[in-house]
């Protein structure tokens, strides 16, 4: 289970992501957001991206399901940091984005439509949802960690039931060094 790793690689896994630079993503990302708009950061990690982003100002709801990645978390950005599973995360205000980089690819393909639909219904109408996945086809599961892969195929149909606009979705490295053969399938999406 992908909580189990998480708990006990956690200082590697913050260590490995937290200088990771992802000014590419964020310029994709941020020209669609209001200035001092509100993002949920799901599966947040390192806190990196929650940080950067309340660093220029805009109001972040970071959560992550790993007690010790949120501890993590919460050190580095000096946010709170809700522990909680996707499905578990509710926001009082209504969202203008939410940010779920290299985390919902931990959801079993099965209950993605569902997770996301959660998800959306934390954001405003017209609201903004980037998510990022390993490009690729089917489920694996590699060091206790589950993955769900996706091509833009796979893309098309999980995003048939959902309330979602494509805006644009891109292919791109992995930042991190050494895993520049690692190939993500990047999507910006618009809430009807």
């Amino acid at each position: 289970m992908p909580l189990d790793y998480y708990q006990q690689q956690a200082d590697a896994f913050y260590h490995n992501t937290v200088s990771v630079d992802m000014a590419p993503l964020y310029a994709r990302f941020l020209p669609y957001l209001p200035a001092g708009g509100h993002i949920i950061d799901a599966g947040c990690g390192s806190g990196r991206d929650s940080r950067y982003f309340a660093n220029l100002g805009f109001k972040v709801s970071a959560f992550d399901a790993s007690p010790a990645l949120a501890k993590l978390a919460e050190q580095h950005t000096g946010l709170p940091i809700i522990v909680c599973k996707f499905e578990a995360f509710v926001t009082k205000t209504p969202a203008d984005a939410i940010w779920a980089c290299a985390s919902l690819l931990h959801v079993h393909r099965s209950e993605l439509v569902r997770t996301m639909a959660h998800l959306c219904n934390q954001l405003k109408a017209g609201g903004i949802f980037y998510c990022s996945f390993k490009y690729g086809q089917g489920e694996v599961v590699r060091d206790g960690r589950h993955f769900t892969n996706l091509d833009e195929q796979d893309l098309t149909e999980l995003l048939r039931p959902l309330p979602l606009s494509q805006v644009e979705q891109w292919q791109t490295t992995d930042l991190r060094p050494g895993r520049e053969q690692e190939r993500w399938l990047n999507v910006l999406l618009r809430k009807d």
